[in-house]
């Protein structure tokens, strides 16, 4: 049930009328303005009306300006409930802070160049003894920031040569 006097459903009464234009009297001119225009928004939208009326993302974002704007929007409003138009609001902020909090380009560290990969690799094959450490050392002081993970995983593939005799000796007696 609204609250406005003027808000009619049925016929009316010549007292209400009169009430409200009593009441109008004391209304700041701003305020009748702001409710003259709720209330012609409104009719637009009657005007194109089929069954029902449909609202557009203009007309909600009107009343969203209005809500937040003119003190007593309430009053003028007919088509909704006050309750939709603050769902709105809510909805309006909630897609708002979605935009704004979206990852910007595309997530996690920026991938790094062929031609870096081609140097990890280049490295990994000339200095057999070096590892994922020290070559991430080297390209620290070519002025690269690389992390030593990135680095290993660039390693993986890279065939790193035959053991050196020594090692293959210490196997071999070992096993023997």
């Amino acid at each position: 049930m609204k609250t406005c006097l003027h808000v009619n459903t049925g016929g009316g009464s010549f007292v209400q009328w009169v009430v409200w234009a009593i009441a109008g009297l004391f209304r700041s001119k701003t305020s009748l303005i702001a409710e003259n225009l709720c209330l012609r928004q409104q009719l637009l939208v009657l005007r194109r009306q089929h069954k029902r009326p449909r609202l557009r993302d203009t007309d909600r974002r009107f009343w969203i300006l209005a809500c937040r704007w003119l003190p007593h929007w309430r009053e003028p409003l007919l088509i909704v409930t006050p309750a939709t138009v603050l769902r709105w609001h809510r909805k309006g902020w909630k897609a708002y802070w979605r935009w704004r909090s979206r990852p910007r380009g595309r997530p996690g560290r920026k991938p790094i160049s062929p031609d870096l990969k081609a140097l990890i690799r280049r490295m990994a094959t000339e200095n057999v003894l070096w590892g994922q450490k020290r070559i991430q050392a080297e390209l620290a002081r070519l002025g690269f920031k690389v992390s030593a993970r990135t680095i290993a995983r660039y390693m993986r593939g890279v065939r790193r040569g035959p053991p050196s005799p020594s090692w293959r000796r210490q196997c071999q007696t070992k096993s023997a």
